[in-house]
């Protein structure tokens, strides 16, 4: 069970959720999925960064552990609108969300990337969790930078 986390459309941010002046708790996957792909994976040293700096980002705490967290969708904040950027946008959530299935939680994990609208990927992430229909949720992802299509 994790703390719930909810979305606040006008900060643009997440936010711990509140019930009955208590934090709330999520016993399903969305806040674990939440973090996976918005929580910024470090950059392999072959990844180009999008602001041609230094940081890879990444959780401090990936360095102790055999795991790390997060997603590298981070990487494609300055990306053109192109198919190609979809395929790595797929492949990225499909590495942050593996977890999933190496542990034994869900049977699969599907993504599928989208251009929503200009300016926004969407991420439909379908998970296989035992008998009966897949968890389907849907996750936008706005890009930094919309001049080029």
């Amino acid at each position: 069970m994790d703390v719930a986390l909810v979305y606040d459309p006008q900060a643009k941010a997440f936010d711990l959720a509140i019930a009955e002046g208590d934090l709330a708790a999520d016993s399903s996957l969305e806040t674990a999925v939440l973090l996976s792909l918005y929580t910024d994976r470090r950059a392999l040293d072959e990844d180009e960064l999008p602001d041609g700096g230094t940081d890879r980002r990444g959780w401090w705490a990936d360095a102790y552990g055999d795991r790390q967290i997060g997603s590298r969708l981070w990487l494609l904040s300055r990306e053109k609108e192109l198919d190609s950027v979809l395929r790595r946008a797929e492949e990225y959530a499909s590495e942050a969300l593996a977890w999933l299935t190496e542990d034994e939680i869900a049977a699969s994990v599907e993504v599928e990337a989208i251009h929503l609208r200009r300016g926004v990927l969407q991420l439909i992430v379908r998970i296989q969790r035992g008998e009966g229909p897949a968890l389907e949720r849907r996750y936008d992802y706005v890009w930094g930078v919309t001049d080029g299509v």
